[in-house]
């Protein structure tokens, strides 16, 4: 089996797994570094020890994260398991590398205003939507116009993390905003399809399920991409959701704006989306339900960074000092 043969294998049966597109294109990057990394040599013809060579390298020399070690590690078991159908032994050195116990970056209810107060038109009311839904910066991007009811207040993330699907709320405040955008989304993609563009992509067989579907209105994005692309397969000018980085940037340059000194990124709305809740007084599982974690022990991570000083414990500092005896 040849190198491309090879990738192909591997995108074959990772779609028989059900394996979402950014873990399917991650797994196909290991397995090329992989490969890379030994002189080219094919994943067949190296011993098991070569995996922890590899995992080694990323660990000493590239100083990668636990995580990412472990995506690699995940990759190349695949790889070996499913794609050769040779699994890798068991061996000291190929297991996943322990993670850090490592808390979650919490803005404050001030600093999260002040960055939300930064931002403007499509990228604030994204950013709006992490902070007040808690959603993931993928789950906001790829959000269906058929899946945000705004009458009952809610959002249907469909396919989350680990396939997950979810019911979290839509902000009381950003109903309004929500509905403005929704209808100038619809007056766009109008306008594109008019002019032969509008369609988008359809998950599984959704296509073939209903003739139409790819230039309905429910199936469109509710943050589509600015302009359309050439799908040379399907023959069509098709518009995707607005790419991640675009949010990511407009974050950033708001936390620099106005000088926030801890470091935010977009997740950074979803972990002070979770914080502020439990603050708030709301139960813990439902912030679980919320967030869509599998096991509250996940959820239970943000108790350990509220409002309430070191593990809700008030300092000694701040109790007041009796009077000195007569």
């Amino acid at each position: 089996m040849s190198a491309p043969r090879l990738l192909v294998t591997l995108r074959q049966r990772a779609a028989v797994r059900r394996f979402s597109p950014r873990t399917v294109q991650a797994y196909a990057r290991w397995v090329v570094a992989y490969v890379h990394h030994h002189g080219r040599r094919h994943p067949a013809e190296l011993p098991p020890t070569a995996v922890r060579d590899f995992l080694s390298y990323l660990a000493t020399e590239k100083r990668v994260a636990a995580a990412t070690q472990n995506q690699a590690l995940a990759a190349l078991q695949f790889l070996y398991r499913d794609v050769l159908e040779q699994p890798l032994p068991t061996m000291v050195g190929i297991a996943p590398a322990k993670r850090p116990h490592v808390l979650p970056n919490v803005l404050s209810r001030g600093a999260v205003a002040q960055v939300l107060g930064a931002m403007n038109g499509t990228t604030r009311l994204m950013a709006s939507l992490l902070y007040g839904s808690g959603l993931r910066l993928m789950e906001c991007c790829a959000l269906r116009v058929k899946d945000v009811d705004l009458d009952r207040g809610e959002i249907r993330v469909r396919h989350g993390k680990g396939g997950r699907d979810r019911v979290t709320m839509v902000p009381a405040t950003l109903v309004a905003p929500l509905r403005m955008h929704l209808q100038s989304v619809q007056t766009e993609m109008q306008r594109r399809a008019g002019r032969g563009g509008g369609y988008v992509v359809l998950p599984l067989a959704a296509g073939a399920k209903a003739a139409g579907a790819a230039r309905s209105r429910g199936w469109q994005w509710v943050f589509p991409a600015s302009r359309d692309y050439w799908d040379q397969q399907a023959q069509q000018r098709r518009t995707h959701h607005v790419h991640p980085t675009v949010l990511q940037r407009a974050v950033g340059e708001a936390a620099r704006r106005v000088g926030i000194g801890q470091r935010v990124g977009c997740h950074t709305f979803r972990h002070s989306f979770a914080t502020h809740l439990l603050e708030a007084g709301y139960d813990i599982r439902t912030v679980q339900e919320l967030l869509g974690h599998r096991d509250v022990s996940t959820t239970m991570l943000y108790t350990h960074v509220l409002n309430r000083g070191g593990l809700g414990v008030r300092s000694p500092l701040d109790h007041p000092v009796p009077p000195p005896r007569p």
